[in-house]
């Protein structure tokens, strides 16, 4: 167990709704600033070619794949985002309660996109802008940030075996111990026997 008592229900759904409330709405100003002030296929440097603004609309996933299939994107974020909910009713570990709230909130600001921006429901296309071209082809908004930062907490999370419920895994401790061996299977008298 960790040192800390567990968050109680209702702290832990507080934790991943406010956190998942402060990344979508920090996601969605970031986009409306993008939309209103940034001409779209035009790079703006920011730090030279290390970071630049690059604002696009991309219809598919990583590197615009799955143009033609957006709304099978649609769906699993719906689908990403039902589960975190779910899961979250179960954490009782700040550190849980913390990346899913980031998690859910990078997936949620996505996924509006989604829903609400042209071409329209259920197709649209997500807003991107930050482009660091040294590093990767991809250009990619805050969201997109939460999602890989919470994919690779989550990852970690499971492989330090902290549990949705704060209890952490001990290697070895799911073993069985072994059986007493009984007096009778090892041919030896019992001490039981009327002394």
């Amino acid at each position: 167990m960790t040192g800390r008592r567990p968050l109680g229900r209702s702290a832990a759904g507080a934790i991943v709704a406010i956190l998942a409330a402060v990344v979508l709405a920090a996601d969605q100003f970031v986009k409306y600033l993008t939309i209103e002030n940034l001409p779209l296929h035009v790079p703006v440097p920011v730090i030279g070619e290390f970071l630049q603004l690059y604002s696009v609309r991309n219809p598919g996933a990583a590197f615009s794949l799955g143009e033609n299939v957006t709304w099978i994107f649609t769906i699993a974020l719906a689908v990403v985002a039902g589960v975190i909910v779910w899961k979250a009713f179960a954490v009782r570990s700040r550190l849980w309660a913390v990346v899913l709230g980031v998690l859910l909130g990078g997936v949620l600001g996505n996924l509006g996109d989604r829903l609400f921006r042209e071409p329209g429901f259920p197709v649209g296309h997500v807003v991107d802008m930050i482009s660091m071209p040294w590093m990767m082809p991809a250009i990619f908004n805050v969201a997109d940030i939460f999602i890989v930062t919470g994919m690779i907490s989550v990852a970690l999370l499971v492989v330090v075996g902290l549990g949705l419920d704060g209890t952490r895994e001990r290697a070895g401790a799911a073993e069985p111990a072994p059986a007493a061996e009984s007096p009778a299977s090892t041919g030896q008298p019992s001490d039981s026997a009327g002394a």
